[in-house]
């Protein structure tokens, strides 16, 4: 039960690492082509990847912790 539990935490790890690249790399074209060109349309779709990314993350980190907190149930 254990290294199930171990397992869905790694792959929750993953996922916000994932995310966290995801939306550091939304910030990163945001602010190009904020510098770029100005054009505001393509920065707000740019601005709401980079907003579902991070609350990704933070989701991902929810239940991550959770994974820890159940293992230490179990391990007691």
């Amino acid at each position: 039960m254990t290294a199930l539990l171990i397992l869905v935490l790694l792959v929750f790890m993953a996922l916000v690492v994932f995310s966290l690249v995801r939306g550091i790399v939304a910030f990163l074209k945001t602010t190009k082509i904020d510098l770029e060109s100005g054009d505001g349309e393509n920065v707000k779709e740019m601005q709401l990847m980079q907003n579902r990314a991070m609350f990704a993350r933070i989701k991902y980190q929810a239940l991550a912790v959770a994974v820890i907190a159940v293992i230490l149930a179990i391990s007691q």
